[in-house]
């Protein structure tokens, strides 16, 4: 391997790295406001959000329901109980049983 590639290679682990070290340091020890928290809180879900619906309407191209509805139990799961990981598995859970 030239050293040119391990040069990009280095710089690109650079760059990727910056954006989790930054706010850890800058950060550390500063209270943030009770709103900007509550609105850091709904990052993960909007997160999933944009990762499930592109691909959910056309995930099953015979039955394009099941994936609204595998989508719309994600979201009521998250919306009520709060844990992602319970809300992907009843989105996962109710698309796999409508598709049976």
């Amino acid at each position: 391997m030239s050293s040119h590639y391990l040069w990009l290679i280095i710089g690109m682990a650079a760059v990727t790295y910056l954006p989790r070290l930054l706010p850890l340091t800058i950060l550390t020890g500063i209270r943030l406001p009770l709103s900007l928290q509550r609105f850091l809180s709904y990052l993960p879900y909007a997160a999933l959000g944009a990762l499930l619906a592109p691909g959910a309407w056309q995930a099953i191209p015979q039955q394009p329901a099941a994936g609204f509805l595998g989508v719309l139990a994600a979201a009521i799961t998250a919306w009520l109980g709060g844990n992602l990981m319970l809300a992907v598995t009843a989105g996962v859970l109710t698309t796999f049983f409508l598709i049976q």
